[in-house]
C-alpha cells in the first residue's frame, strides 16, 4: 500500500550543483517530518539526483539535452526556463491533482520567481528559498528597493546597511561596481524580489546565531524563516538515517582514492583545496597557488577539474607525481567526507555559501580565495566577523593572489600561534551552534516544524474541498 501523506511539497531548484544541493537537503528534511517531498528538476539534471525519501520529477527548461551549456546564453536560458518551466510545472501539478497526494506547496529557488505565479494560478502555496547568505540577500534587496544604488564606487565605501558590518568594495558582490559586466545575472538576482510579497513563506539557508543582526533588520521587511544549515544530517544532528551526502552529483567523485590517502596523514595536517564547480582560475593564478602550496610545506589534497588541469605548472605536477606522500591532485571527491576527516586541518575555498556552511558545520578553519559574486562577502565574514579563517590578499596591480600571501595565510591558520588557536577555537564554537540550530528543538528545526504544521493544515483543508 502507498504511504499516506499529510501534505505534498514540490521543491524546485535552479539547475546547478550549488542550488540543487541545499534544496534537495531541505526536501529530505521535509520528508523526515512526514511530508511527501518531490524535487522538480530539468531533464538534463534528472539522472544526477537520487535520494531514497524524495521523489524526482522532470520539468523542461527548453534545453533538455544539454541544459545551460546547450543554450550558451544566460538570457536565452532564463527566458526559455521561464516559458517551458511554467508550462511543465503546471502539468506536474495537474498530474497529481487526482491522486491521493495532490501538491500542496511549491518551494522554489528564489532565482525562479515565475514558479510562485504558477503556484498561485493553481491555488496552492508558494515559498521562496534563498540559497545565498542572509547578508547577501539583504544587499540585493536594498538594491531592488533603491536604498543602495549602482554602480558602487570606491568613494562610496564603506557601504553601511542595517545590520551589516561596514563593507569595502572588495567585500561586496563583485559586479556591484560594474553592473554592466553580468547584466543577465544581475537581473536574475534582483528579480528574486519582484513578487516576493505574494510568497507564503521565505526561507534562508542560514541560522539565527550566524547572522543575527542582518536577519533582524531584513526580517522587518520580509518575514524570513531561517532553516539552515542545509548540510546532510550525518554531519550535524544524525536524525536522518544514512544521510551522508546530498544525493545530487553532476560529477563522479573519487571517494576511495582520497580517503585512502588521507588515512596515512596525521591529525589536522592536510590542506584541502577546492574552488567549487563553477570557478575558473587564470593560469597565472593557478601557478601562484600551486607554488604557494609547495612552499608552505604542508601536505595537500587539491581538487582540480579536468578542464583546469592544463593550467597547473609542469614542475608542480612533476613534484606532486614524484612526491605522492606530500600532495594529491584529483578531479573530484566527496567534499563532506573530506572535511569530516580527522587529518584535514584547513579548507582553502572560493567561499561559495554552501562550502562556507560546510566548513562551519564540520568545524574546519578556512582560507578564502574568493573570485566573484557573493564569494567576496562570504570571505569577509569568514575572516573578520566569525573569525574562522583567513583571506588571501589580491595583488592590486595583477588582480590575482600571490604565492607569498598563500603561504602566510596557510601558516596563520594551520600553525598553533595566537591567531591559529583563536581560529580553531572559533570554528569549534560555530560547529556546535550549527548542530544546535538544526537539532531537535533548535531554532532552524522549529522553523521547519512550523512550516510542516502549516502544510499539513492546508492539506487537510484541500481534502475537505474535494
Amino acid at each position: 500500500m502507498e504511504k499516506a501523506y499529510e501534505g505534498h511539497v514540490v521543491v524546485l531548484p535552479y539547475p546547478s550543483q550549488g542550488h540543487i544541493n541545499p534544496l534537495l537537503q531541505f526536501a529530505k528534511r521535509l520528508a523526515s517530518k512526514g511530508l511527501k517531498a518531490t524535487i522538480a528538476t530539468t531533464h538534463y539534471t534528472l539522472s544526477s539526483i537520487s535520494a531514497p525519501s524524495v521523489t524526482v520529477e522532470p520539468i523542461s527548461d527548453g534545453f533538455d539535452h544539454g541544459g545551460y551549456a546547450q543554450a550558451q546564453s544566460e538570457k536565452l536560458f532564463l527566458d526559455s526556463f521561464k516559458t517551458n518551466g511554467s508550462r511543465t510545472l503546471t502539468q506536474l501539478i495537474k498530474k497529481h491533482q487526482t491522486t491521493t497526494h495532490p501538491i500542496t506547496c511549491i518551494v522554489y529557488d528564489s532565482f525562479l520567481p515565475w514558479a510562485l505565479e504558477v503556484a498561485k494560478e493553481n491555488g496552492i502555496l508558494g515559498g521562496a528559498f534563498f540559497t545565498n547568505s542572509a547578508t547577501v540577500s539583504a544587499i540585493f534587496s536594498r538594491i531592488h528597493d533603491g536604498t543602495l544604488r549602482l554602480p558602487v564606487r570606491l568613494e562610496d565605501c564603506p557601504v553601511v546597511l542595517p545590520g551589516i558590518p561596514p563593507l569595502n568594495l572588495e567585500d561586496l558582490p563583485s559586479f556591484l561596481n560594474a553592473p554592466e559586466s553580468y547584466p543577465a545575472y544581475l537581473e536574475m538576482k534582483l528579480k528574486q524580489f519582484s513578487n516576493l510579497e505574494k510568497a507564503d513563506w521565505i526561507f534562508s539557508n542560514t541560522f539565527q546565531e550566524l547572522e543575527p543582526q542582518v536577519v533582524k533588520r531584513w526580517g522587518e521587511q520580509w518575514p524570513v524563516k531561517l532553516i539552515g544549515p542545509m548540510v546532510p544530517s550525518t554531519y550535524l544532528d544524525e536524525r536522518i538515517e544514512g544521510d551522508k551526502g546530498y544525493g545530487a552529483s553532476l560529477w563522479k567523485p573519487l571517494d576511495y582514492e582520497c580517503t585512502k590517502w588521507l588515512e596515512t596523514k596525521s591529525q589536522n595536517s592536510v590542506v584541502y583545496i577546492s574552488f567549487g564547480s563553477m570557478v575558473s582560475l587564470t593560469q597565472q593564478e593557478m601557478e601562484e597557488i600551486a607554488w604557494g602550496l609547495q612552499r608552505s610545506g604542508f601536505d595537500f589534497l587539491w581538487v582540480v577539474r579536468d578542464s583546469e588541469r592544463h593550467k597547473l605548472p609542469k614542475g608542480f605536477l612533476e613534484f606532486t607525481i614524484q612526491n605522492q606522500k606530500k600532495g594529491m591532485i584529483v578531479n573530484w571527491c566527496n567534499q563532506l567526507e573530506i572535511l569530516a576527516h580527522r587529518s584535514v586541518g584547513c579548507f582553502v575555498t572560493h567561499c561559495g555559501w554552501n562550502s562556507t556552511l560546510e566548513g562551519l558545520s564540520l568545524g574546519v578553519p578556512m582560507v578564502g580565495i574568493p573570485k566573484w559574486a557573493d564569494q567576496l562577502t562570504d570571505a569577509k565574514f569568514i575572516k573578520d566577523v566569525w573569525r574562522v579563517g583567513g583571506k588571501v590578499t589580491v595583488d592590486g596591480e595583477l588582480g590575482i593572489v600571490k604565492r607569498e600571501d598563500v603561504v602566510t595565510c596557510l601558516n596563520e591558520v594551520m600553525n598553533e600561534g595566537k591567531m591559529g588557536l583563536e581560529i580553531k577555537k572559533n570554528v569549534r564554537k560555530w560547529k556546535e551552534l550549527a548542530k544546535e540550530a538544526i537539532s531537535e528543538g533548535g531554532s532552524s528545526d522549529k522553523a521547519i516544524d512550523e512550516f510542516v504544521v502549516a502544510i499539513k493544515t492546508f492539506a487537510r483543508k484541500q481534502r475537505c474541498l474535494i
